[in-house]
């Protein structure tokens, strides 16, 4: 606006400076019409003055309002723009919260071990991590009370994590048993950066970690960590936090169920497994040797004058006798992986996976000789046991899993007619 009137101001003094200049030479023997001219001229350049003044007031305050107008839709757009990082933000906390019945039917679906751990894993990587960087679960190990790492998603297929029992951050939750979050590692001075490089850890920016705890007692972590720094917030603390609660829950109830299974499946004396476990797993390892065309071999083992044992000093000696027998078996065969059970009383089966009849044969003559020279206090007195074997093999004796077991007992107490303390085969 501005310049259209400024431009108009130029035109009219051109035009005013022409017309005076004609009048000039045209009257010029009448100088009273030049000054008429002049004084026209004047008052139209005062009126135009006043017109291109109020046109310019107007046209600076259509700019300002402009301007006003620009700088409120600019502050619109921003809150318009927060708004939808907000509505964001909130549809994806629905989104997981929604999503928690479906994740505790997963967790209460499968009562093992390794589906409650992986769909942990598998849950707090997608949800939380958006899949980047890494996720690991830990569980503490009973026997030594050691962090053990037993499940891990990556971003990065080929990243090696080295620490599988847990670095300095692990070992600071479980020691405050308390969620910790680092939004940038190497401003965090909880934690000495250079000691933790020289401790080959895996380096990262930002991490998130909740302990997973039952009845005031912290059985495991779940953790979360990437390169960049600030990629955690409070929030994902927090819904980490209760997916930690749901998974604590799922665990000790898969580990309850884990010892009640291996309870049902194991001999209450001796630790060995049951009979119709070992009938189970027989079937399985000859349905094996058939497709890998190789041996099975089976051991019948009898302890021998067992109810003398009973009869002179009661039957604790003779659980005594039997628990003794059981754990010399398992320690002397352990390196051949073998399935041993209580067959019943003071019977005993072995079935060795792979080895031949010589090779078997070979192995019960060393047991029976390792068990004679066991030396069993009962009563205060030293006692030595024999044993009495018999054995079979697939597919030399027979390739029928009952048969097996029937050749096997048969044998046994063909050992037993001989003289016992030896092994015999059919």
């Amino acid at each position: 606006m501005r310049r259209f009137l400024t431009k108009t101001l130029f035109v009219f003094i051109a035009l005013s400076c022409g017309m005076l200049y004609t009048v000039g030479r045209v009257f010029g023997e009448y100088p009273q019409y030049i000054i008429f001219t002049a004084i026209l001229i004047i008052l139209d350049f005062f009126v135009l003055s006043i017109f291109m003044h109020t046109n310019s007031e107007k046209g600076y305050y259509q700019d300002f309002k402009i301007e006003e107008l620009k700088e409120q839709l600019n502050i619109l757009n921003s809150e318009n723009s927060g708004e939808q990082r907000t509505n964001s933000a909130i549809l994806a906390k629905t989104s997981r919260y929604n999503s928690l019945k479906l994740i505790i039917e997963k967790l209460n679906h499968d009562l093992k071990l390794e589906a409650v751990t992986d769909c942990l894993a598998d849950t707090a990587f997608s949800l939380i991590a958006n899949n980047h960087g890494t996720c690991q679960v830990f569980l503490v190990d009973e026997d030594n009370q050691k962090l053990s790492l037993v499940k891990s998603r990556k971003e990065n297929k080929e990243l090696v994590i080295k620490t599988k029992e847990g670095d300095v951050f692990d070992n600071w939750v479980m020691r405050h048993s308390n969620p910790l979050i680092i939004e940038d590692i190497r401003k965090d001075f909880r934690f000495d950066l250079d000691k933790i490089k020289s401790q080959d850890v895996r380096m990262f920016s930002s991490l998130v970690s909740v302990p997973l705890i039952t009845n005031n007692s912290v059985i495991g972590l779940l953790r979360l960590d990437y390169q960049k720094a600030g990629y955690f917030s409070q929030d994902d603390l927090r819904f980490l936090s209760l997916l930690a609660d749901l998974g604590a829950v799922a665990i000790e109830n898969s580990q309850f169920f884990g010892r009640t299974q291996d309870l049902a499946i194991h001999d209450d004396l001796t630790g060995l497994f049951t009979k119709s476990y070992f009938a189970e797993r027989l079937k399985e390892e000859s349905k094996r040797r058939l497709r890998m065309n190789s041996y099975l071999s089976i051991l019948m083992i009898d302890i021998d004058f067992f109810k003398q044992y009973n009869d002179k000093f009661g039957h604790t000696a003779g659980d005594i006798v039997l628990k003794k027998i059981s754990s010399l078996m398992s320690e002397f065969l352990h390196a051949y992986k073998p399935l041993l059970s209580r067959f019943g009383g003071e019977e005993f089966l072995v079935l060795l996976p792979e080895m031949d009849k010589a090779e078997a044969f070979s192995l019960a003559q060393r047991l029976r000789q390792r068990i004679g020279q066991e030396k069993i206090i009962l009563r205060r007195q030293d006692t030595f046991v024999t044993v009495s074997v018999g054995l079979a093999s697939a597919p030399q004796d027979t390739i029928d899993d009952d048969g097996l077991i029937q050749l096997a007992d048969k044998a046994m107490y063909m050992a037993k007619q001989k003289g016992r303390n030896q092994v015999c085969s059919i």
